[in-house]
């Protein structure tokens, strides 16, 4: 069933990737939280007890909410903010139960939170009535890829390698979706946020090794 769920989210995630490609509107409504939703599956069938696992469904449900609203024609970007949000919120629960948590290595938060503070700086005469809410997202991303990246250099496992992969293409992926929304829309945008994200929550889904396997 694992497997079959992989190979469903997989078709799911290139089959969301090609309506993209070609703006197929209708199909995007549909294939995005469908591929979604078969990673919370995945993760929901793997053989691991614990924490770790139902933070990652929980961040992975939340990130679902997230992609629903943003894709309604209304202009919902706040309320979609605020749900990715609560999902970074998930991961950071996951990554620090099964990490240092409080007491994880300071180094690998450092290229993190320079790259945030370097694009809060760029995008800041920008963001107008936008800035305190981005500022509080950019904060928790940064967090959720900091205790990411730490978990794995106190792990040295693949499946928090695979997180910590995650968490770098949620930065690239958000932050392409900030300079394109906020500063500097650049063509072929839409499929590298797209791309960048699927990528990410993959990693994260992944990451939730099967211990039967």
């Amino acid at each position: 069933m694992r497997r079959t769920l992989t190979v469903l989210a997989l078709a799911l995630a290139v089959l969301y990737v090609c309506a993209e490609l070609f703006d197929v509107r209708a199909a995007l409504y549909a294939l995005k939280p469908l591929a979604t939703l078969a990673l919370v599956a995945l993760v929901l069938r793997a053989r691991t007890p614990g924490r770790y696992r139902r933070w990652i469904a929980a961040g992975l449900m939340a990130s679902l909410a997230g992609d629903i609203l943003l894709m309604l024609p209304q202009n919902l970007f706040v309320p979609g903010l605020v749900a990715f949000l609560v999902a970074h919120v998930c991961y950071i629960t996951a990554f620090a139960s099964d990490g240092a948590g409080i007491r994880a290595p300071l180094l690998p938060a450092l290229p993190v939170f320079a790259l945030a503070a370097a694009m809060l700086t760029y995008l800041w005469p920008t963001l107008g009535a936008m800035r305190l809410p981005v500022a509080c997202y950019v904060t928790v991303i940064s967090i959720m890829s900091w205790q990411a990246l730490a978990r794995w250099t106190v792990r040295r496992t693949p499946d928090a390698a695979l997180a910590a992969v995650g968490s770098i293409f949620f930065l690239a992926s958000d932050s392409s979706l900030a300079i394109n929304r906020f500063s500097a829309p650049f063509a072929g945008a839409a499929l590298v946020i797209t791309v960048t994200y699927l990528a990410a929550q993959w990693g994260i889904a992944l990451s939730v090794a099967d211990k039967s396997a």
